[in-house]
């Protein structure tokens, strides 16, 4: 199975090509379109098999797409006010549960000091869906260890935390051996969109425990590849798992 995060930063219409390229049974897609128009639109077998799609601006919100045999579909419960966030049944060759994510953690008067950002409490509404059976929680979370404070109540830690609890890791952190806050490799290339600006690693794939022993490629997307082409200031996270 070929897992693909990607914040697409808009415009997925002419990237879809490159997301493509990847080859991804599943996509977790943040800042997409409504993926409607993008049947047909080069993808393996000409068509997404199905797709998940949350927002509120149809030129902006949270898609999971599924391809090669795959299937998504909306879960139910599906809590509206946690927006951006989707809890989603995938099908095919591997069943499993996929929370995913685009966090907002800074938007509708969320302070990360005072409240519990949309992620933490996805992470308590969505417990038995993760719970029920093998589950992945994955996109842009917005967040990073460098980040926290002592106190604050969105701290990505108990979010980490929080996830472990249920059985789930970081196949980055797993895979590459490194620490929260100590990433090498980074997702975000912020604001100039340089390789020598600001960068952050805040898209994540958290996979079952047991999953990491099957865990045959994991590859963070090239600065030149994604941002230096002008695809967006994000590049993907892609984790391939021996079915």
């Amino acid at each position: 199975m070929r897992i693909v995060a990607w914040n697409c930063n808009m415009a997925l219409g002419r990237k879809f090509e490159a997301l493509m390229q990847l080859r991804p049974d599943v996509a977790i897609v943040s800042e997409c379109a409504s993926p409607h128009g993008l049947r047909h639109a080069g993808s393996p077998d000409g068509a997404a098999h199905s797709s998940v799609w949350i927002g509120a601006n149809k030129h902006k919100g949270l898609a999971v797409l599924a391809f090669n045999g795959y299937a998504a579909s909306l879960a139910e419960p599906y809590h509206r006010t946690l927006r951006w966030i989707a809890p989603v049944h995938i099908r095919g060759p591997v069943e499993l549960n996929l929370l995913a994510v685009w966090a907002q953690n800074w938007s509708a008067g969320i302070t990360r000091k005072h409240q519990m950002g949309p992620l933490r409490r996805a992470l308590g509404k969505y417990r038995e869906f993760l719970a029920e059976r093998p589950a992945i929680v994955a996109g842009d979370f917005n967040s990073n260890l460098i980040w926290d404070k002592p106190g604050w109540r969105n701290n990505h830690m108990t979010n980490v935390e929080t996830m472990r609890r249920l059985g789930l890791v970081s196949a980055y952190h797993a895979i590459r051996g490194e620490t929260e806050g100590q990433e090498r490799e980074p997702t975000l290339y912020w604001r100039d969109r340089r390789k020598d600006g600001p960068t952050y690693h805040i898209d994540y794939v958290f996979l079952p425990e047991s999953w990491i022993a099957r865990v045959t490629e994991l590859e963070i997307g090239g600065f030149e590849e994604w941002c230096g082409a002008g695809l967006s200031d994000h590049v993907p996270v892609v984790v391939q798992v021996g079915v």
